[in-house]
Formats: structure tokens, sequence, C-alpha cells
């Protein structure tokens, strides 16, 4: 099963819309959602704390900020097409 990685902070606003967008969609389109919390990661705080959420879909970046359901199908799509 694919897994989408979100990114994400406690208390986040764009995180939370993220999640629960990608929330609206996962049964449809079959992927598993990982929140992982950046505070207590020295390594990922340098690397996400501006841009979060940030979204990967298997391990691969996708995307930060916000979810474009449509660019997100998109990718997934191809994402799929490509293993």
């Amino acid at each position: 099963m694919t897994t989408v990685t979100v990114y994400s902070r406690h208390g986040c606003h764009l995180c939370e819309l993220a999640i629960e967008t990608l929330s609206t969609l996962d049964k449809e389109l079959n992927f598993q959602i990982d929140v992982i919390y950046i505070e207590d990661n020295k390594e990922l705080i340098d690397l996400y704390s501006d841009q979060i959420p940030v979204i990967h879909i298997d391990g691969k970046h996708h995307d930060f900020y916000k979810v474009d359901v449509e660019r997100f199908r998109s990718s997934l799509e191809k994402h799929r097409q490509h293993q």
C-alpha cells in the first residue's frame, strides 16, 4: 500500500488542513497517511521548518504548504505507474 507522509507540527493550521484533505481521499485512492511531527527532531526541523506541511508519497517529495487535490491525484497516479 502507498504511504503518504505528512511532516507536521502540533498546532499547525495548514498541517491540519492538509491532513484533513488527505483523509477525505485515503479510502477512495487507497493509501495510508503517516503523520510525523518534527518538533523533537533537529534534522527534520532543519529540513522542513519553513515549509510544513511537507507531503511525501512513498518517501518521495510531493509538495508543501497545502494539498491541491487534482495535483495530488495526478502525482499519486504517476507514482503508482512507475512502481
